[in-house]
């Protein structure tokens, strides 16, 4: 899929396959009754890496780059990330916020030419009890990222023995290969 057609979509489905030492995300085109269609990006993450970084191809054939992240410092809990296309140009940023994180997820993700957005989990009741007990990682969670009192696009994760998110894009102005980067990130780095 090429990168205007990318941007026209308004609804993608992430889905983690799960493999020893790797992290492997597959992204589908998304449509409202909860369907899949062709795939449109694949992302790759080594578990246990001394830095976090991970690569977002066009697909599973891993032959050309879409976007990635790259965690700014080794080992920080509030590190930024900065997020580049295929080419490694910069397109965004994001870091979660440590402190607000104690209770309820927080993330910022910054688009040139965009307010920050920040993203946080939808049900503070939830994420109450994701904090106080490791049986409950499987419940599904839900991010919201806002500019002001506008949601700009949405992660849920849903029920399932696997993990799958929609992610529902409500702002045209987004970058959706940064979109891409936030959700994959919320899945490999949310625990951390």
């Amino acid at each position: 899929m090429d990168l205007a057609s990318l941007q026209a979509q308004t609804r993608l489905i992430l889905r983690q396959k799960i493999t020893m030492m790797i992290n492997r995300y597959v992204v589908h085109v998304g449509d409202p009754g909860g369907g899949e269609g062709g795939i449109v990006a694949f992302a790759e993450q080594k578990r246990m890496a001394f830095r976090e970084q991970v690569t977002i191809y066009t697909d599973e054939s891993r032959n050309e780059p879409l976007a990635g992240f790259k965690a700014r410092k080794v080992i920080d809990l509030a590190s930024g990330y900065d997020v580049t296309d295929g080419a490694g140009e910069p397109i965004g940023l994001f870091r979660k916020d440590f402190s607000r994180s104690l209770l309820r997820s927080t993330w910022h993700l910054q688009q040139p030419g965009l307010p920050t957005m920040t993203g946080q989990e939808r049900n503070i009741a939830v994420a109450v009890l994701r904090r106080f007990t490791d049986s409950l990682s499987w419940l599904p969670y839900h991010f919201d990222f806002s500019i002001g009192a506008s949601i700009a696009f949405s992660v849920d994760r849903q029920w399932g023995l696997r993990d799958r998110y929609a992610i529902d894009i409500h702002d045209p102005r987004l970058d959706r290969r940064l979109v891409i980067a936030m959700a994959v990130a919320l899945d490999a780095l949310q625990a951390r």
